[in-house]
């Protein structure tokens, strides 16, 4: 039996965050897209067609709508790029099921991250990376340029993980699952870019708190959950069976379709609302840095979540994208939970909820 779900079965996102975007987003992009034309990094017109129609620009201008805009360029840039590199390299081709071949490729994407002299070895994604992580580094300190090739290290662990699950046809159940997504969903470099973008950098004690962790985490998860949502109609479309939290749930679970995406909204939420309570007890006594950067994970939270709903890379289910969709967004009214209490089954992330947190 093939399942299928329409975008009026999945309930509405609750998502009370402010939102707003980079005035000059449009004019940014526009630099953006020439970039990818010239990067060489897409291997033909139609996989330049489907990065560009990630819009990436207007996903960061979301995220650092304060950010200078050769800031925004280059963060945008690095969007961009993670999304082909996911696409050809982790996502669909012949190294998504073959372990030992990406761990090798991600260890050398890896170092050229952080050595502006490794060599490409012909690898069509290396030099526009190097390119990307030189402009972090003509604005950007040392400790924020360290924290985002940390993060991007911390994201291709990740990857690791998971294309380790699918050459071994293995479904994680909810725990591990979760703890992976929080890598392999990419939040940890998108997040770590904020200093970057701000030009803001937070005192490296106040970054390592544990609230402060636990916060970067739990947005981490809430937008990696509304991507999972945000892609469930296209991977059915496709009979894609891998891993997402829908998969994990009905395997794991024996739930159907329709009770995955139910107990998923929940779990979803329950994040969301903890995050939004330890947010509220940090955020007074933050810093101007601090400050800076947990609003940008508001701002993160709720601007994935806007893009998530109108981009082609979710919507379009052919083999041209299509249009961005501009249609006005209808939001839930209230979270589906919100209980103060850690997710069943879930230890790997029940520390969100430790009162020593705060």
């Amino acid at each position: 039996m093939v399942l299928t779900v329409a975008e009026t079965d999945l309930p509405a996102l609750y998502c009370p965050l402010e939102s707003a975007v980079h005035r000059h987003a449009r004019q940014v992009d526009a630099q953006a897209v020439r970039w990818i034309r010239e990067s060489g990094m897409c291997a033909s017109e139609h996989e330049e067609s489907w990065v560009v129609a990630t819009h990436s620009t207007d996903f960061y201008a979301r995220f650092a709508p304060v950010a200078a805009d050769d800031r925004l360029l280059a963060t945008s840039l690095w969007v961009y790029w993670g999304f082909a590199f996911d696409d050809a390299r982790c996502d669909n081709g012949p190294l998504s099921r073959n372990p030992a071949r990406f761990n090798a490729l991600a260890g050398m994407v890896q170092r050229a991250a952080e050595s502006p002299t490794a060599f490409d070895a012909g690898e069509r994604f290396i030099g526009p990376l190097q390119d990307i992580i030189g402009r972090f580094r003509s604005f950007g300190t040392a400790a924020q340029v360290r924290r985002f090739t940390d993060a991007h290290r911390a994201w291709l662990s990740g990857v690791c993980w998971q294309i380790g699950n699918q050459a071994a046809d293995r479904m994680p159940e909810l725990d591990e699952y979760l703890a992976m997504r929080i890598l392999a969903a990419g939040g940890e470099p998108t997040f770590a870019m904020l200093e970057l973008a701000t030009g803001l950098e937070v005192p490296d004690a106040e970054l390592r708190r544990p609230a402060v962790r636990a916060l970067t985490e739990m947005a981490i998860m809430v937008a990696a959950l509304d991507n999972d949502r945000h892609s469930l109609r296209k991977e059915l479309s496709r009979g894609h069976t891998d891993q997402n939290i829908y998969n994990v749930l009905m395997r794991h679970q024996q739930m159907s379709l329709p009770e995955a995406v139910e107990a998923a909204t929940r779990i979803r939420d329950r994040v969301l609302t903890r995050f939004m309570r330890v947010h509220d007890r940090i955020r007074p006594r933050a810093g101007v840095e601090l400050a800076g950067y947990l609003q940008g994970l508001r701002y993160g939270i709720r601007g994935n979540a806007e893009w998530g709903l109108r981009v082609p890379r979710y919507l379009s289910l052919g083999h041209v994208p299509d249009a961005m969709d501009e249609a006005p967004l209808e939001w839930a009214q209230a979270p589906a939970d919100s209980h103060d209490t850690p997710l069943p089954l879930a230890p790997a992330v029940a520390w969100w909820w430790d009162d020593q947190v705060l």
